[in-house]
């Protein structure tokens, strides 16, 4: 059966052995909170991958702001995987919009493909897709195997109800990670309406871009 496993964004080297030692079942690495995260430097990425035993999947992201990227842009997000795929890690997240905010199936079936056997994430890109019915057909379409969202909402408790409805629409086709604004002290309310799945938060609660071992610890505790 099915159970609620947890991921945990880490924007440096010490969240990602806090995340680790307090129980988080995988690790996003990314840079740069203030963007809402882009793709680590290579450095980062090596350092961790050394010292993190569980589950690591890192960003695609070359900048911050929207998810319709230039060619050049897009070349760097190709250039991105390949090198961070010799690392041995677990897997990829990324997303890339069109302009009218469709799912761009071309560029990312061709970044799924690059990836592969990778597991890759759509991110929360999917929070400003154009329709939800649509950009999730497109995104199971195009090979991923989670979508990373808050339900469209600026947080996942005011997403709670897209939530319900994305996950019922994809009917276990793919897996829905809730994801943006979660903590301890609302994770219950979606657990209620959700079925089991991976749950992504940042853990944390001071302001810094540092996770918070005690929240990872309640976060599991509720999981």
């Amino acid at each position: 059966m099915k159970k609620n496993q947890l991921e945990i964004a880490c924007f440096n080297y010490e969240s990602a052995i806090i995340a680790q030692d307090n129980g988080a079942d995988r690790i996003e690495l990314c840079e740069n909170m203030q963007l809402g995260g882009i793709t680590p430097n290579a450095v980062l990425a090596v350092r961790v991958r050394e010292i993190v035993s569980i589950k690591m999947h890192v960003i695609i992201r070359p900048r911050g702001g929207d998810f319709n990227y230039t060619d050049d842009e897009f070349i760097e997000m190709k250039q991105d995987i390949k090198h961070l795929k010799k690392l041995g890690i677990d897997g990829f997240v990324f997303g890339i919009l069109n302009s009218d905010g469709s799912v761009n199936k071309k560029q990312n079936q061709e970044l799924v493909n690059l990836a592969s056997p990778l597991s890759c994430t759509f991110h929360r890109a999917f929070d400003v897709v154009k329709s939800i019915e649509q950009g999730l057909e497109d995104v199971i379409d195009c090979g991923f195997q989670t979508i990373l969202t808050s339900g469209r909402g600026k947080n996942v408790e005011e997403g709670i109800a897209d939530l319900e409805l994305i996950q019922k629409l994809a009917k276990g086709r793919i897996e829905i990670m809730p994801g943006g604004g979660l903590r301890s002290s609302n994770i219950k309310l979606l657990q209620e309406k959700l079925e089991p799945t991976f749950y992504h938060s940042s853990a944390i609660t001071n302001g810094t871009e540092t996770a918070n071992p005690e929240e990872i610890k309640e976060l599991k505790d509720f999981l």
